[in-house]
């Protein structure tokens, strides 16, 4: 079994404009900065054997500035990457989530569809589940990580996922346990 912390990555400068930055590589606000060596103070006690998170830079420092001091290693992945909003890449906040439940099996115009995110995830899932089997793992990405994990973790169906409003924590760690399939 494989013991997964999912955190989202810290406050981006699109997050503080409202906007939704989908595959946009926009950078962590000074805020996002602050708030990522905060939340590494939560994972201290924690024995972690690895952290992943997406290629996009504001996972990436996220995780480094987390995890940096410990001598973890971070492994980028571009499954575990936000959505691809196409078109709608960097549209306000609001519009972009008001999408999502006709957004399930269709892409939004000229991206993904939250199905083919989930599958990209569950794939990353697959290989690290058995990769690290018996090991804690965290992953720093965005709404699409948790969408597929909380997916695949089969605690919800894509359609319940999508419309359950995002959850913001204090202490933005959620854990999960999986077993190899």
């Amino acid at each position: 079994m494989l013991t997964l912390f999912y955190s989202p990555h810290s406050t981006s400068v699109d997050n503080e404009a409202g906007r939704a930055s989908g595959h946009a590589d926009v950078p962590l606000s000074a805020l996002g900065r602050q708030q990522a060596v905060e939340l590494g103070k939560h994972h201290a006690s924690e024995k972690i054997d690895a952290v992943f998170c997406s290629d996009l830079q504001r996972a990436v420092v996220t995780a480094h500035l987390l995890f940096g001091e410990r001598g973890l290693p971070v492994m980028p992945d571009a499954r575990l990457r936000e959505f691809d909003y196409g078109e709608m890449t960097q549209y306000p906040r609001e519009q972009v989530e008001g999408e999502f439940p006709r957004r399930i099996t269709e892409p939004f115009p000229g991206g993904e569809s939250v199905s083919m995110a989930a599958q990209r995830v569950g794939a990353f899932l697959q290989d690290v589940t058995r990769g690290y089997d018996g090991k804690t793992i965290v992953v720093i990405g965005h709404r699409a990580t948790m969408y597929g994990i909380r997916y695949w973790c089969g605690t919800s169906t894509l359609e319940e996922i999508v419309n359950i409003p995002w959850e913001w924590r204090d202490i933005p760690i959620w854990r999960f346990e999986i077993t190899p399939r």
